[in-house]
């Protein structure tokens, strides 16, 4: 006869329990006929169900502040401490507890990532280990290849985790910077009903609303859907002559599973974005005066508009467990027009900045197919995870350029409020069509002895149309064609359970999307990179990496620095560095997330700026930390408080080292107290000394000044 441990009736539901009461004078009176009768009763083997254990994929949640797996790197979910290159995971639960709203902020968690800026601010940009990236992928899939950027600043209401491959990435991605690669994991539909929602407002005007709400649809077996949205409104801390900044995001996502071995899922983001034209602050005699932070050197009519959509369907089937075949299709297209002063230097005695009008239309739009089989099988007595893959891109942009003249302002007290221009004169029209197809193939092999080996190489061949028509230049040039081979190898070493050991080689390739003035199918860049790093898990929660790179980069794209619209191509730049970062839990309630770095990034051949230049707006040192606390029981339960600080070094402003800015350092802080399970009060605390500094450089007239001392306060709700 079976025996019941105490351990599992102490697992059973009242229910249960009630149950077998009710069944017991049953079995007993069974009981009693069988030793009448001299027969055994064998009785069936009660098992309990209860919430099943947390399991982590690659593009699921994590617990706390700590991944462990992630496909980013590999395109399988793969274990990170089984990943031979660099990648770093900011959790959703990060994002929720330091209430981020931009993604500059998100990845100050990531040590030698800075934030690049652009001209006005006006999108995403990053130093990823001293190169500039200015595109991202979601879900794999990168944005806007066809563009110098992204158009809108990316929304956090759908954002799972944030992850940052350092280093090339082209053996899988294709087009791509040396410095690495982000990647935006979003949140899926869920099979049970949940929702969020969150209401914000703080210092400077600053207001948000966004909720996300998920469940299966009725009537259809294995489909649930998920619908994402934000709204916000920023004044900001600048004086923008009464315009205020606004964004707009609505995101549907739908999985289906219409039989146990095929998955189906869309992801669709829809952003609108209407801002203000910020240049920020402009440098003189070497350096950016920090005397007044909001100085403006814009007009009450200088806007940027844009838009950005995008959609993505993926399809896998699974014919055996060994062999799965993955389908992505990805169609996206967006505008932004600007019309707005732009500065374009200083006068000779430094005293007035000068400018002139701008306005540029453009547009762009692409799509992207990639078709994967993934195998997983034993071969010569080793195991192998095989993937190969063809991906296909096509896409276009144009943009038309206009300007005009307008009066200069003082550099220390701009008076606004010149009258809107009129007609501009032509300046220059870009159009631009890629269209590549690549064939890559990787093979994640098990040598045993703790020892796994990573192969990979990728073929990308296609062609590239660039015209930049001006007055002076009319004839069309033939398109050109593009091929380019990326290898990577990397070897890893388990030294014990809790240590890996890593080296790698990798190399990126990505076709020229600069607008280089006067030039016709500019040549491609490429990069390589060497790696060396290791993993440690100091506790099963905890985990520490640690990394040395040293990459080259060729064919480099810069701002031309007689026209600061436009880009010129030099030489050849290098940087070299070390970083390390920690994340996870301490101890019960008390995590961590933050890293530190140091990165050598210069030029090392060059046919227009000196030999030996540290490139523009990387320091050598930098790093952040950020931890929560939050009582797990006693009166106090709930009850949540946290910290950060973050320090940048100086930076050269530009490639040609014409200025610097200093060093800072920015302490925040927050409070939050979880009221019971179904809602959260939290007030987050920013630039708690009220430090001065910038944020973000570009050129000398294009410099983003830091926020001062704000305060956020957010009430969420969730089912």
């Amino acid at each position: 006869m079976h025996s019941i441990s105490r351990s599992a009736i102490r697992r059973r539901s009242p229910l249960l329990l009630a149950l077998l009461a009710g069944a017991a004078p049953i079995l007993a009176a069974g009981a009693a006929g069988a030793q009448a009768t001299g027969d055994l009763i064998a009785l069936d083997t009660i098992t309990v169900a209860g919430v099943p254990p947390f399991r982590e994929t690659a593009t699921g949640p994590v617990q706390g502040y700590r991944a462990t797996r992630s496909a980013t790197a590999t395109k399988t979910d793969t274990a990170l401490r089984d990943t031979p290159q660099t990648v770093n995971v900011v959790p959703r639960e990060v994002l929720v507890d330091r209430q981020e709203t931009r993604l500059a902020d998100a990845l100050f968690n990531v040590s030698n990532v800075q934030p690049g800026g652009t001209l006005q601010g006006r999108s995403d940009t990053f130093l990823i280990r001293g190169f500039r990236t200015q595109s991202y992928a979601i879900d794999g899939v990168f944005m806007n290849q066809a563009n110098t950027f992204y158009p809108v600043q990316r929304d956090f209401a759908d954002i799972e985790r944030i992850e940052v491959l350092k280093g090339p990435a082209s053996v899988l991605y294709g087009r791509g910077d040396p410095g690495g690669v982000i990647n935006i994991v979003t949140r899926q539909p869920s099979p049970v009903p949940t929702a969020d929602a969150s209401i914000q407002g703080g210092s400077f005007g600053f207001r948000r609303v966004q909720g996300s709400v998920s469940g299966p649809v009725p009537g259809v077996e294995g489909l649930a859907a998920r619908l994402s949205f934000a709204s916000q409104g920023d004044s900001t801390f600048r004086n923008l002559a009464g315009r205020e900044n606004s964004r707009s995001f609505v995101a549907p996502a739908i999985t289906w599973n219409p039989s146990p071995d095929t998955r189906v899922s869309f992801i669709g983001e829809f952003t609108r974005q209407d801002t203000a034209y910020d240049e920020g602050l402009a440098a003189r005699n070497g350096r950016v005066p920090l005397d007044d932070i909001a100085r403006f050197y814009g007009e009450p009519f200088a806007s940027y508009n844009a838009t950005a959509n995008f959609g993505t369907l993926k399809v896998e089937h699974d014919f055996n467990e060994h062999l799965m075949i993955r389908q992505v299709l990805n169609a996206q297209s967006g505008t932004f027009d600007v019309f707005a002063p732009r500065a374009v230097g200083l006068s000779a005695n430094g005293r007035l900045v000068n400018r002139r009008t701008s306005g540029i239309n453009s547009a762009f739009a692409a799509v992207d197919s990639q078709t994967e089989l993934v195998a997983k099988f034993e071969w010569l007595g080793l195991r192998h995870t095989a993937l190969v893959g063809v991906e296909y891109f096509n896409g276009y942009r144009r943009a038309y350029t206009t300007q005009g003249t307008l009066a200069s302002v003082s550099f220390d007290n701009p008076i606004l409020g010149v009258a809107r221009p009129g007609a501009m004169g032509f300046l220059s029209e870009i159009k631009q069509k890629n269209e590549l197809t690549g064939l890559y193939a990787q093979d994640q092999i098990d040598l045993g002895y703790g020892l796994q080996l990573l192969l990979g190489v990728r073929y990308d061949a296609g062609t590239q149309f660039y015209f930049n028509r001006t007055a002076a230049s009319r004839t069309i040039p033939p398109d050109q064609e593009l091929s380019g081979t990326s290898p990577r190898v990397g070897l890893i070493y388990r030294v014990a359970e809790p240590l890996a050991l890593y080296a790698s080689y990798t190399t990126s390739f990505k076709p020229q999307t600069d607008n280089v003035l006067g030039t016709s199918n500019p040549p491609p860049e490429t990069g390589e990179q060497v790696e060396v790093g290791t993993r440690f898990d100091l506790s099963p929660d905890l985990s520490l990496t640690a990394s040395v790179f040293d990459i080259t980069r060729n064919n480099v794209s810069v701002t031309d620095p007689a026209n600061t619209g436009f880009s010129i191509i030099t030489g050849q730049q290098r940087s070299k560095g070390v970083e390390a970062d920690l994340a996870g839990t301490i101890l019960p309630g008390w995590k961590i997330i933050g890293g530190v770095g140091y990165t050598d990034a210069r030029i090392t051949r060059d046919t227009t700026f000196a030999i030996g230049n540290r490139l523009g707006g990387v320091p050598l040192f930098s790093g952040s930390v950020w931890s929560t606390y939050q009582f797990q029981d006693g009166p106090w339960r709930g009850l949540g408080i946290g910290a950060g600080l973050t320090y940048v070094g100086s930076r050269f402003g530009d490639i040609g080292n014409t200025y610097k800015v200093g060093a800072y350092t920015r302490v925040d802080a927050a409070v939050f107290y979880d009221l019971n399970e179904h809602a959260r009060f939290s007030l987050n605390l920013r630039n708690l000394t009220d430090a001065r500094y910038i944020e973000q450089t570009f050129n000398p007239v294009n410099n983003l000044p830091g926020a001062p001392f704000s305060v956020l306060a957010t009430i969420t709700a969730r089912m």
